[in-house]
């Protein structure tokens, strides 16, 4: 059976505490996943945002640590463990089926909070072993979404691929008067959701992983390409019969978009 794959945009920290239309929709998500595929799934591989790197690693450890890698949230947001066990085993797995790529094996990192603060939404007994993936701070689109690709035979493996960042991410335009608001987005922000959304819909990866040819606006919605990455790793694994599902599919603060795109689901 092939899992389900997901990139989920993951917003402010406090949506992994808070009662938010984003955190319910995770929720629903996970609801959904643990009905119909949860005796399938035996781990979860996670390529966040957060976790860039110059060459690739993998969390290969039995128990990786809650990173709380922000500043300026509540102390309850400190608090937050996520407790989920490592698998090592599928971290040498990775390594072996991509030799190229000179995968390291990481004792160091953990679960940063662009895994644990939707994983905890999906899966809050934290029972599913979980290691995350690194994005290459010196790849380009293309070869994000090839790595994509290469991790795809891991959905038939009872591996749930899920990958968290936002297509919108410019935090330095943020409107943080009306963080809430989902209205009112900037152009080059509505452009460039749109722009995605119709490229992702209609499986054109070509345009999708041509970062020399991303207009202009494109630039300025992701003025640094850490969050606009790991979208590429669902497009990669994504197979041609599939749809991708949008869900969440807003910009708030003007200038962050808290889609999510689901594949098999």
């Amino acid at each position: 059976m092939k899992l389900p794959a997901l990139f989920l945009g993951h917003g402010s920290p406090m949506n992994a505490i808070e009662d938010t239309p984003y955190s319910r929709t995770w929720q629903a998500i996970g609801k959904q996943l643990r009905a119909e595929y949860g005796s399938q799934i035996r781990a979860i591989l996670a390529v966040s945002a957060h976790w860039v790197t110059d060459g690739i690693a993998v969390t290969a450890m039995e128990q990786p640590r809650t990173i709380h890698d922000f500043g300026g949230f509540p102390q309850a947001l400190f608090d937050v463990q996520y407790p989920a066990p490592g698998n090592p085993g599928l971290a040498a797995e990775i390594q072996a089926m991509l030799p190229q790529y000179r995968i390291a094996a990481d004792q160091a990192w953990g679960l940063d909070h662009g895994t644990w603060g939707v994983l905890k939404h999906l899966f809050p007994q934290a029972h599913i072993p979980v290691v995350q993936l690194s994005l290459n701070a010196r790849f380009n689109a293309r070869e994000h979404f090839e790595l994509g690709q290469s991790l795809a035979p891991l959905r038939e493996q009872g591996v749930l691929i899920v990958a968290s960042g936002n297509i919108v991410h410019n935090l330095r335009a943020f409107d943080w008067r009306h963080a809430e608001n989902s209205k009112n987005a900037y152009e080059w922000a509505e452009q460039t959701h749109s722009l995605v959304n119709r490229w992702l819909a209609e499986g054109d990866s070509a345009a999708l992983t041509n970062d020399a040819a991303y207009p202009p606006f494109l630039h300025q919605a992701s003025p640094t390409p850490e969050h606009f990455w790991p979208l590429l790793y669902i497009a990669g694994v994504q197979s041609a019969e599939e749809t991708p599902a949008f869900s969440s599919d807003e910009i708030v603060g003007k200038s962050l978009s808290m889609t999510n795109v689901t594949l098999g689901l």
